[in-house]
């Protein structure tokens, strides 16, 4: 288990994590960092409870268009799949006529043939 410290508000944090989620963790708590400093911009100093508090608002916020957001893509996916698999059945019936025509006209050819013949 790696052991980590990280900066966020000014106040240095000492955490463990996996071994390789190293630059995963200095990258989310830069992003917190950013996002507190954000709302301390707007709000100035507001108290680390409730600068944790609405940092935490923010962060469910994202996560909750994100959520909405991957719930429609997956729709969109699960429509497109079922385009495909209706564009792939009709190609297959068009390509089952075509054989079909294409038999019965190489029985009438060979038909003719026969009379000629």
């Amino acid at each position: 288990m790696a052991q980590v410290t990280v900066t966020i508000a000014g106040k240095t944090y000492r955490m463990a994590c996996d071994d390789g989620q190293e630059e995963h963790l200095f990258g989310l708590a830069r992003r917190l960092d950013t996002i507190l400093a954000d709302i301390r911009n707007v709000f100035g100093e507001i108290g680390d409870q409730r600068l944790t508090v609405m940092s935490a608002i923010t962060v469910l916020d994202q996560l909750s268009e994100n959520e909405r957001r991957l719930k429609g893509l997956e729709a969109e996916v699960l429509s497109l799949r079922e385009m495909r698999d209706s564009l792939v059945d009709r190609q297959d019936e068009a390509a089952n006529r075509v054989a079909e025509a294409v038999e019965a006209a190489a029985r009438r050819i060979s038909e003719i043939a026969d009379k000629l013949g």
